[in-house]
């Protein structure tokens, strides 16, 4: 028996590890042995519990309850948490997903035991080391021995960076082994779709009509902590209601919620409050999401994943940020970089209305990324 520990801290690595948990109980039962552990990066109940529950999910076998910090405090907490579960599990491998500081945490704790990596997104880069997402994904990388691209591009990025394509045998952090496996999301994306139609209740609850409406995620610190960048997003939001007629739901991660009144212009946040069209609700719950995805007009977001959803539920995209990593969506004409440019926003969103993208090429893989990753860990252990 094969035993793996999965890191997960944040909502959106809940969602990816559910789509290998679910391979491994439907496939490979057998064979591998999850273990999981929660750093508690996302400690809310919207931002991680609930996800728990609705994608069946295994309750953690460890939750470290480390919580929100300055970036180097959470994760030497984590560290020094996932250090310790490892040398009481001893695991053959530890899978670790895309870019958070768990995912930061995860690979310096097992690569100093020499515990083999297998991490879910590599290879993914936006070129913009301002942003910590970027250095979490590139050291990870860096340590592995079993790199998961979901794209051509991630594979084409660690090749320009001295990864070996060709190498065979098994791999090791020393001897790493590149895969293109498609996308772990767009699994979920399939296999949740109807249910998600049965168990959600938010288009009703916020009384939305199908097409008629904008979803709009913020979350990166990028554009939360910058007054100047906070305020031309929602100053944008306010001109689509306004110009319109069109409500923008926007369900606000904690952090943004907290800093909304303190980082807006005083002037924008009472209008953002008396807007009947600026609707901003709590989290949305994994199945309220990919619900508001499927039957909004357009997504506004700073989120990577969120990108992927609008391109799977083929809604284009205005990219709230400088550069994106899914260079595929752009590529495609289904997504624009605005960053936080008011009138590129306007202008991006005027376009859509116009020229909605004709064309979702099936570039995140067929569905079944998450069997293949379960096997080339197990055809990698000795």
């Amino acid at each position: 028996m094969i035993k793996i520990i999965t890191v997960i801290g944040a909502r959106p690595q809940i969602i990816k590890a559910s789509a290998v948990s679910r391979a491994i109980r439907r496939h490979f039962s057998l064979y591998i042995q999850e273990v999981i552990v929660h750093t508690g990066q996302h400690y809310d109940e919207n931002m991680s519990e609930v996800f728990f529950r609705q994608l069946d999910v295994p309750e953690p076998d460890y939750n470290l309850e480390v919580g929100s910090g300055l970036h180097g405090l959470q994760t030497a907490r984590m560290i020094e948490g996932l250090e310790r579960v490892m040398l009481q599990e001893q695991p053959h491998y530890v899978i670790l997903y895309g870019d958070t500081n768990s995912t930061l945490a995860g690979a310096v704790a097992a690569s100093k035991l020499k515990i083999p990596i297998a991490h879910v997104e590599a290879g993914l880069r936006s070129f913009n080391k301002s942003m910590p997402e970027e250095i979490n994904r590139i050291l990870c990388d860096h340590v592995s021995s079993l790199l998961f691209s979901p794209t051509l591009t991630g594979v084409n990025n660690l090749e320009r960076e001295g990864f070996s394509l060709e190498n065979k045998g098994m791999a090791s952090a020393d001897h790493p082994k590149i895969h293109h496996c498609g996308d772990v999301m767009y699994d979920n994306s399939l296999y949740f779709s109807g249910m998600a139609e049965k168990q959600s209740n938010v288009m009703e609850e916020n009384d939305l009509e199908a097409g008629q409406y904008v979803l709009a995620t913020i979350h990166r610190d990028h554009n939360t902590d910058d007054p100047v960048r906070l305020d031309n997003i929602f100053r944008s939001l306010l001109s689509i209601t306004a110009g319109y007629g069109l409500p923008v739901i926007a369900p606000l991660h904690p952090r943004t919620a907290a800093i909304l009144e303190k980082n807006l212009k005083p002037e924008t946040y009472e209008e953002v409050k008396r807007s009947l069209l600026v609707r901003l609700i709590p989290p949305a719950s994994f199945f309220d999401m990919m619900t508001l995805e499927k039957h909004c007009l357009m997504v506004m977001t700073d989120s990577g994943g969120v990108q992927k959803e609008a391109w799977f539920n083929q809604k284009p995209c205005l990219i709230l940020r400088p550069e994106t990593e899914w260079l595929e969506i752009t590529a495609a004409g289904a997504g624009m970089v605005t960053d936080t440019d008011p009138d590129r926003i306007i202008r991006a969103f005027d376009h859509y209305l116009q020229n909605p993208p004709a064309a979702f090429p099936p570039v995140f893989g067929d569905g079944k990324a998450a069997e293949f990753i379960c096997k080339e860990i197990m055809n990698n252990c000795e």
